[in-house]
């Protein structure tokens, strides 16, 4: 038995490649042999290690000394720790970016374990006769996978191997491998953007223009309510999920079509991308509606009030948000009134003014305007600052207004005449209507404490009107 350190503190220590972390291992031995806790989740998240859900045990034995395995990059996450013997690790950081080439080396016996990020080539040589080494992966096989490999012998890493690999066991293959400076490198984890062609994919499109590893999907190549979502991609290739996409012809999903179609891509899809997300440690993130309150609240909604949504539209969205909220890492972006690209109220405004119409519009529902254009910088800000995963609340800034009063200000703007703008109740407005009419909230305001504390400052709702009608 090798000479071991019983009684450790559970410590763990960063490297210099990030995210590749050593941690020291309690061993518990007495004459009789040593137990350790190889994996312990709650004791090693809690100390900032990664909760990467593994899949697959596997064990690595070697009954010669010198035994030399040879640096692999694989695309998942790998727990490494001896079970019996000793080893030499070597660790070449295979990721695009400024730490490709980066080298980390150590020791490892039972009492030392380490995690080794999906990217980072890994390699072992064995010291000690019988070695045995366990790695737990949250992935498995495939030949369909990316993977990268860099040779043992490469003079840009100047790994020094303990024993010579002259003199080690080595494979021919291990030997063959490419030198870093002709290595593929490993590319990050994708971002799936899902309901790219619509007003916020579209806002997100020019938010993340030129950031790589984005893939944006339209209904025709990711269907949300189209069914089984499970094997729609190998996930975990992915590090983020977007999801844009909704249904939100709100009074037609009063109708029976129209419920089906509600429920399947705002209430069923999420479900399905909740439970892909939280068995692939994939970040969620939702946009969530004011529908999803009753408009009854004599204040700002927050984030934490109860849901209580009037229509089926509502219904759908909250059902969607309370299966979002079930991922591990989620954002839900929970907005009001949102104009973005294509027709909308605004622009249907902005039109009517033009035409000479004087139109009557509601004055009993109040508001704010969300632009698309701000939630796309909100999920970029989430993304890169990592707050508490939960439900944010955004909107432009100011006071609340009527449909009305954004309106007349639209008129104001486009050089017309304010007063055509007639002030009606709900049910005026909807008096004549031949079909069926979803109930709206009548204050659909957000408070927007939360997002302010996260530092994202939401912009003047006047401000952004303005900069609207002149693009």
């Amino acid at each position: 038995m090798s000479d071991i350190e019983f009684g450790k503190a559970l410590v763990q220590a960063d490297t210099a490649i990030p995210g590749l972390v050593i941690f020291d291992l309690p061993v518990h031995g007495d004459s009789r042999g040593w137990f350790k806790e190889n994996w312990q989740r709650e004791k090693m998240t809690a100390l900032g290690l990664p909760d990467f859900g593994p899949v697959q045990n596997n064990v690595s034995f070697n009954d010669a000394i010198g035994t030399t395995r040879g640096i692999h990059a694989e695309p998942w996450d790998k727990w490494v720790s001896v079970a019996t013997g000793r080893i030499f690790g070597a660790w070449v950081d295979l990721r695009e970016g400024p730490t490709f080439g980066a080298v980390f080396t150590a020791e490892l016996d039972p009492s030392k374990a380490i995690f080794v990020p999906r990217g980072v080539g890994n390699s072992y040589q064995t010291l000690e006769a019988d070695t045995a080494y366990t790695y737990l992966v949250n992935d498995h096989w495939s030949p369909d996978a990316s993977y990268s490999f860099l040779n043992l012998a490469d003079e840009t890493a100047a790994i020094e191997w303990p024993i010579p690999l002259a003199d080690a066991e080595v494979s021919a293959k291990d030997l063959a491998h490419p030198r870093l400076a002709d290595v593929s490198p490993i590319a990050p984890r994708r971002t799936l953007v899902i309901g790219a062609g619509g007003q916020l994919g579209t806002a997100l499109r020019e938010e993340f223009d030129g950031t790589a590893n984005i893939e944006w999907t339209t209904r025709a190549e990711f269907d949300l309510g189209g069914g089984d979502l499970a094997d729609a991609r190998r996930w975990r290739e992915y590090d983020t999920i977007i999801n844009a996409a909704a249904y939100t012809a709100v009074d037609r999903a009063e109708t029976p079509e129209g419920r089906r179609d509600a429920w399947a891509i705002n209430a069923a899809g999420p479900a399905a991308l909740a439970r892909i997300a939280a068995e692939n440690g994939i970040t969620l993130v939702h946009v969530s509606s004011d529908y999803v309150f009753d408009g009854s609240a004599d204040r700002a909604y927050l984030e934490d009030d109860a849901i209580c949504p009037l229509g089926v539209y509502g219904q759908s969205k909250a059902a969607g948000d309370i299966a979002v909220a079930t991922a591990p890492l989620h954002y839900i972006v929970r907005t009001s009134w949102v104009i973005g690209a294509g027709n909308n109220f605004v622009r249907t405004m902005a039109a009517l003014a033009a035409k000479g119409v004087d139109p009557s519009v509601v004055d009993d529902q109040r508001g704010r305007l969300t632009f698309a254009s701000q939630i796309a910088a909100l999920i970029r800000h989430l993304l890169v600052t990592r707050p508490t995963p939960g439900v944010y609340n955004l909107s432009s800034s100011g006071d609340s207004v009527t449909w009305a009063d954004i309106a007349r200000r639209v008129y104001e703007l486009s050089g017309h005449d304010s007063s055509r703008v007639t002030g009606v109740s709900t049910e005026q407005y909807f008096a004549s209507a031949s079909g069926p009419i979803a109930p709206r909230p009548r204050n659909s305001e957000l408070d927007l404490t939360r997002v302010l504390e996260i530092g994202f400052v939401p912009r003047s709702g006047d401000d952004l009107l303005q900069e609207y009608l002149g693009s």
